[in-house]
Order: structure tokens, then sequence, then C-alpha cells
């Protein structure tokens, strides 16, 4: 007996120990994962959840644009007119990722009653850089000197679904619309940054028209919507409403064949085709955690994009596979890159048809040490000379959490056509970004919020091959305190 009591001790002992391990164990195991703060409580609340987040994710290029779209009505705009903004854009411009150093104009069409005219005037005193896409914002076809007139310019035919082409007369640039509804993204692109080149541009962009193909004979007039004095917000919300705008365009539009697997789900959720979407208390309470949990794979996933140049942290968002997508229409039977094509529309909107012809991206979320950009942090980086463009080139940075214009700062961007910036003796050009301009003064400094992180989008318009066989690389960015 004496024998077997210290063997009965260290026996409880190990299975104290063994206790208090599994248990720490637990707790570093939840440290690394942490739960989201919605639990279902039962299988069709959790099935609920899974095909939002699901819908979520496939949805939202269609309800960054019907965002877009709602930003217009509220200036009285309307389908088959353009909004446009009569000058650089500031910080009221509130959309994905916008250009400040271009002006814009978006035609909304609706060929619901028919097909809709588009004419582009030739690239003279002037030049467009656009693409015509269709509701999911997929291009169509790319219009200017990178698209179908190469510059002359044309009336561009954009047609329903369906439409009998043998109606169609000749001396149109024909569009094939899968979808009713859709826009153009037009910039007017400035021979330099100086006042009068700008209104240049202004008085361009404003020769081009839009108007029903039916009223083609009658000298029709363009309606253009100035929003350039309002807050034109579309960024994406990330609460219950994501689904009510997502019902919208459900409704509007029948769904195409590729998505017709979605039928279902969206019934799960309360979005069906000709009914009423009028989730209770509780399903609006699953909706925003399920929008946020699709958000955080999206974000997930950007964070982790293949860099372009395999060392430097710049990257392209969009993948191969969404790109081989936009240029086949999404003809291309084996891929269906819905969760890219999320990441792409998470952070902007708009895309080519021939990506690289016309204007080309790369993106900074991290500075050179692989640190996300802190907007209280100053960075510099150092843009090697003879950057590969025929146009221009610039930066611009934008709030990390919206990726949009960060608010009520007075300018977004440093570029080549930057009015002053300064050139190194060696042709570089070194810009900051930071709360703070640095020393050598506001000329090459991009203002940012000390109270949240930041992006950097680099822009190359009329890209030439060196940017793309990488014999000219784009240096990291560097903090400097």
């Amino acid at each position: 007996m004496k024998k077997i009591i210290p063997s009965i001790f260290l026996l409880m002992c190990f299975i104290t120990a063994c206790k208090k391990e599994n248990k720490e164990t637990a707790v570093n195991q939840n440290e690394k994962t942490p739960q989201t703060s919605f639990q279902p409580e039962n299988i069709k609340e959790k099935i609920l959840y899974n095909r939002a987040v699901e819908a979520a994710i496939w949805g939202i290029p269609a309800v960054n644009f019907q965002l877009m779209y709602k930003e217009m009505e509220k200036l009285n705009g309307s389908y088959n007119q353009i909004v446009y903004w009569p000058g650089l854009l500031n910080w009221k411009n509130q959309t994905l990722t916008p250009n400040p150093d271009v002006i814009y104009l978006m035609p909304f069409f609706n060929t619901e009653k028919g097909p809709v005219v588009l004419e582009i005037p030739p690239a003279d005193n002037g030049v467009f850089n656009g693409s015509v896409m269709n509701y999911w914002q997929a291009a169509i076809e790319d219009v200017g000197p990178g698209g179908m007139d190469k510059g002359k310019g044309g009336k561009y035919l954009i047609l329903p679904p369906g439409y009998d082409k043998s109606k169609i007369p000749s001396g149109y640039f024909v569009m094939q619309s899968d979808t009713y509804r859709g826009y153009a993204l037009l910039r007017s692109v400035l021979k330099s940054g100086s006042p009068s080149d700008v209104k240049t541009a202004i008085d361009y962009s404003k020769r081009v028209k839009l108007y029903p193909y039916s009223e083609a004979s009658n000298s029709p007039k363009t309606t253009f919507v100035d929003a350039s004095k309002a807050v034109y917000d579309s960024a994406i919300k990330y609460d219950e409403s994501f689904y009510q705008t997502l019902n919208e365009i459900v409704q509007q539009e029948p769904f195409l064949e590729r998505d017709r697997v979605m039928i279902d789900p969206l019934r799960t959720i309360g979005i069906n085709r000709g009914q009423n979407f009028s989730p209770d208390a509780r399903t609006k309470e699953i909706f925003k955690a399920a929008v946020n949990e699709a958000r955080d794979w999206l974000i997930y996933n950007y964070e982790n994009i293949k860099p372009f140049y395999g060392s430097a942290n710049w990257f392209f968002p969009a993948d191969e596979e969404n790109i081989k997508s936009v240029k086949s229409s999404f003809g291309i039977k084996e891929i269906y890159p819905i969760d890219n094509r999320g990441i792409c529309y998470m952070i902007a909107f708009f895309s080519a048809k021939h990506l690289g012809e016309s204007q080309y991206y790369l993106m900074a979320i991290k500075d050179k040490e692989g640190n996300i950009l802190k907007g209280s942090s100053s960075y510099k980086v150092i843009v090697p000379a003879n950057v590969p463009v025929k146009q221009y080139w610039s930066m611009t940075a934008y709030n990390r959490d919206t990726h949009t214009f960060i608010r009520d700062l007075k300018w977004a961007a440093r570029s080549s056509q930057t009015p002053g910036i300064k050139k190194n003796s060696d042709g570089t050009v070194t810009l900051y970004f930071g709360p703070k301009p640095p020393p050598e003064g506001e000329s090459n400094w991009v203002p940012t919020d000390p109270k949240g992180d930041f992006e950097i989008l680099a822009r190359f318009y009329g890209p030439t091959p060196a940017l793309f066989d990488q014999s000219w690389k784009l240096n990291d960015i560097e903090k400097v305190n």
C-alpha cells in the first residue's frame, strides 16, 4: 500500500499538468484564430449566414455600380445622361480610387427601350482614355486611341441583350451588352497640369454625346449632370444595407446564364426576383456579420497578392484569370474568378478590355520592410528617371479603410504633370507621403491622415514595354521617421 500511494500521486500530477497544457494550447489557438462575434443559433441561421457571405463576394461589382448610379440620382440625374466633374477631382468625389489628374465623365446607360448611342470625338486637341461596361463593370469595349475608334472618334452603338443586329445601319461601332444597364468611364487626359490645358481638357470632354438611338435623326441634346459641388459618396457600406442594394439590381436585371447558380442562394437570404425584400431585425444582424466576413476574406487575399516585381511590394490587383475573363466577356467556362473580382471592386471601379494598352496600375499597401502604411508616419519613394509612359505617371494616396480619397485634404496625388514638381539632378523624382510636408517643401508631397492607414496607387498612362518587361523598376516605399 505504501508503494501504491506515490504512484497515484504522480499520476494525478501528470493529469493536472496535461489539463493545464491543453488549456494553454486552447488559449493560444483562440488568440491566433479570433472568432467572429456572430454565432448562429441553428442550422437555418448558419446557412443564411454562409450564403450571405458568398452573395456579398459575388455581388460586390453590381453593388459598387448601383451605389454610383444612386449618387447620380441624388443630383437629379438619370440613365442615358452623363455625370461629370468640370475640373480636377478633389476629396468630395468619394468613389473608389478615382484619378485626380484627369477630367472625369461617367455616362450611365439603360437599353431597356432600345439601343443607346455614345459619340466619342476624334483625338485632336484632346484625348479620351476609357471603356464602356455592363452593370457587372466588365468591359464591353474600350474607346479612344486604345479602343475601337483608334483615336479617330465615332459613334458607338450600345445594344441591349438579344437585339437583332440586322437592323443596325453602317457607320457604328457596335457594342453588344449582356445587361440592359451599364456605364462608361471616360477620362479626358491633360497635356499638362497648367490651367489652360485643364480648361482644354474640360472643353474637349463636353464634346461627348449620349442619347437613345431612336432619337438619332432628331439632333438630340446630351444632358450633363455636374457633380463637382456635392459629396459623391459611393463607398461600399459593409452593413445590412449592402443586401438592400444588391436586391435592387437583382430586381432590375435578368440573371446572366453564368449566374443562375446564385438564384437559390439568394432566395435563401430573401432576395428573389419579383418579390419584396424585407429582412427582420435578426436577419439584418446576420447580414452585417456576413458582409464583414466577406470583406475580411477579400482583405486577406488583397494583402497577399503576388508582387509585380517579385521582391518589391508593388502589385497589380487583378490576377490572370480575372484579366482573361474580362477580355473574353467571361466566356471561358473553366474559370469564374469571383474572389479576385471581389477584391478589385472592393477597392476600385472600372475595367479595361485591353489592359496595358492605354493604362496600367501598380498598388502598394506596405513599405520596404513589409509594414502597413500608416498615416501618422512619413515615407518617401524615389521614382526612377525615364518612366515608361507616353502620356504621364502619377501616385495617389487613398484611405485604406474606404479606398476613397482621404477626406478634407487639399490634394491627393502628385504626378509628372503637377505644376512645380521637382526632379533630382539625375532625372529621378522623390515623392513624400505623410501628415506633414518634408523639409524640402510641399511640391513633391502628398498629405495623409494621421488617424488612419493609407494605400498608394501608381498610374501609368500610355505605358511602354519597359514597364512590363521590368527593365524599368519602381522602387519600394521607405519609411523616413
